[in-house]
């Protein structure tokens, strides 16, 4: 895959060593996440959104109310910024100036557009399905035609980008190293935990295969 050239927005110019561009470090860290966050500006006031997203290919997905402030604005074509990021582990150094987190982000930049075709739509909020619950689609009632109509679709064409990556150990200054202080990583993981019933749920229902990626302690 062809790597992302370096633009004014996303030439990392601080640490440099720690920017990304090929396609798959910044693929990667998309799809190990479940929620992005898109800023965008309305009438010169800023806003950032948290939502859900998938990839698919080169391009990325999220889905909104047809009556979202926020999906009104980018279907008509306004600049946004998507951001996605993990923490991995909390970096204890010996001076609180060097105390750090390791990290993977990443930031995409373009102008989103609506899917309009009713069967590409389809596909698309299928896709999201997929991605986040493989083989659930299968368990499921259909969306209705109510449901589409009230669902936007938007895609962001994947063309700007930029992974930002922290790993290791702290970097203390020279001299801190004989101090007699604890210095180190404390990991953090997400974890899943043992599905909960519905207290609707009708007697007898038990997870389905879908569920399986979502065995407990598996992050």
């Amino acid at each position: 895959m062809e790597a992302f050239k370096p633009t004014k927005r996303t030439r990392l110019r601080r640490l440099p060593k720690r920017g990304h561009y090929d396609r798959e470090t910044v693929y990667a860290i998309l799809d190990a996440g479940f929620i992005c966050h898109i800023g965008y500006e309305i009438a010169g006031q800023p806003y950032v959104t948290p939502t859900s997203y998938w990839r698919e290919g080169d391009t990325l997905y999220w889905h909104g109310s047809a009556a979202s402030q926020m999906v009104r604005t980018l279907e008509a074509g306004a600049p946004c910024c998507v951001t996605v990021s993990h923490l991995d582990a909390l970096v204890m150094a010996r001076s609180g100036m060097h105390h750090s987190i390791n990290f993977r982000s990443v930031m995409a930049f373009g102008r989103a557009h609506k899917i309009e075709d009713p069967a590409a739509k389809l596909a698309a909020l299928d896709a999201f399905i997929e991605r986040m619950y493989p083989g659930r689609n299968a368990e499921l009632r259909r969306p209705s035609a109510k449901e589409l109509r009230v669902t936007t679709v938007l895609a962001l064409p994947l063309d700007e980008a930029v992974a930002k990556v922290r790993t290791g150990p702290p970097v203390d200054d020279e001299p801190d190293y004989a101090l007699p202080v604890w210095a180190g990583l404390i990991p953090v993981e997400m974890k899943f935990g043992k599905p909960i019933d519905d207290p609707l749920l009708a007697p007898g229902i038990v997870p389905g295969a879908a569920l399986k990626r979502y065995r407990p302690g598996r992050g």
